[in-house]
């Protein structure tokens, strides 16, 4: 189980950074599980920034969708407002984001910019990357079998007492 709790680890971090998903490092430094046992069994918990179910996932737009969020819990309307423009800082120094011009040819300033991409990430949302799901699922389809089955009981048995 360490083992498919580290591949998951590696790929997820290697998945952002392919993606170019990974400016601050932040997140990629966050992505952690912890591993126990006890007498009833074992237990891998996965962690990162709240913010990686995002990027992750997907957000659906409050006008639009990316067909690759279509599936994603998360949505920009109710209690997801617009994205905080002060959280756009770091990340528009470290994209370079400067000197953009406008439709008339003047320069547009850094906090015009960053707010024409809040607004935009809210009206389209964020196209999942799926960084940590596809590693999870791909390394979960390769554990033994035994383990697989063990599982089902479990989530078997996890349903059946939510009734």
């Amino acid at each position: 189980m360490n083992r498919f709790a580290k591949y998951v680890v590696q790929q997820s971090r290697s998945n952002l950074t392919k993606s170019k998903k990974n400016s601050s490092k932040a997140l990629y430094n966050s992505i952690g599980y912890k591993y126990s046992e006890d007498k009833d069994g074992f237990a891998v918990t996965f962690s990162m920034l709240d913010y990686g179910a995002f990027q992750d996932q997907g957000v659906k737009g409050a006008k639009s969708t990316y067909t690759e969020s279509v599936k994603s819990p998360f949505k920009y309307t109710g209690r997801f407002k617009m994205i905080p423009i002060k959280s756009l800082d770091k990340w528009a120094v470290s994209r370079n984001l400067k000197g953009i011009r406008g439709k008339d040819g003047k320069f547009i300033s850094r906090k015009s910019l960053k707010y024409a991409i809040a607004t935009s990430i809210y009206n389209k949302g964020i196209k999942a990357s799926l960084f940590f799901t596809k590693p999870f699922e791909k390394a979960f389809s390769n554990l033994p079998s035994e383990v697989l089955e063990a599982y089902s009981k479990d989530l078997e048995n996890i349903m059946n007492t939510k009734k």
